[in-house]
């Protein structure tokens, strides 16, 4: 991806052990990981990139993706993105996200549930 699509880093060769150990430049958070706990937002990348069509995958309705293979991701390339943990959030952060995602509190609770 940052090597043929992008072109960021087209001179880089790294070993597998490098690409475990993440030293590459920038980050790659998923939905449903520390950075990103909220599963939903995979929607609108799969409607964006039409992945059902283009190759296949789909989300189920809890948002896993079929086949269970498949990855997903936000790819950052500023060479000083860095990972970070949404934790714990307060009622009143709960309440403005489920107003900017047009969800009820109920709806918000469900999927942010992990981080309340």
């Amino acid at each position: 991806m940052r090597k043929e699509y992008w072109g960021y880093q087209a001179g880089e060769n790294l070993s597998n052990e490098e690409l475990i150990r993440e030293k590459y430049v920038g980050i790659r958070p998923a939905p449903g990981y520390l950075a990103c706990p909220e599963h939903t937002e995979k929607g609108k990348l799969f409607d964006w990139l039409d992945t059902t069509n283009a190759i296949g995958a789909y989300l189920t309705e809890s948002f896993a993706m079929w086949p269970p293979s498949s990855v997903s991701g936000f790819y950052y390339s500023h060479p000083d993105s860095t990972y970070f943990n949404v934790g714990k959030i307060s009622t009143d952060q709960l309440e403005d996200y489920a107003r900017r995602k047009g969800w009820d509190i109920k709806t918000a609770e469900k999927w942010l549930n992990p981080n309340l």
